[in-house]
């Protein structure tokens, strides 16, 4: 059971992260840093100490910016 419990934890920390990059570089002011297209990939890229957590982010972000790419295209850069 003990070990049932510890993989649904990192099932749901998991689940929890995605997307982290995609939504993050859309909502908060100057984190998309200008990148008009797949601003979440590029986010999950960057040197950070998080790196580890954002490379298990970048296939998930990469799936939502590619379905977000006909509104990053009308939106212009997020800044």
């Amino acid at each position: 059971m003990n070990r049932f419990l510890k993989l649904s934890v990192l099932t749901l920390s998991i689940l929890l992260l995605s997307g982290c990059g995609s939504i993050i570089s859309r909502t908060v002011p100057g984190q998309g840093h200008g990148n008009q297209y797949y601003p979440g990939v590029q986010w999950d890229v960057r040197d950070s100490a998080w790196r580890v957590l954002t490379i298990i982010d970048l296939p998930l972000s990469l799936v939502l910016d590619t379905l977000l790419l006909p509104v990053d295209a009308s939106h212009g850069p997020y800044e």
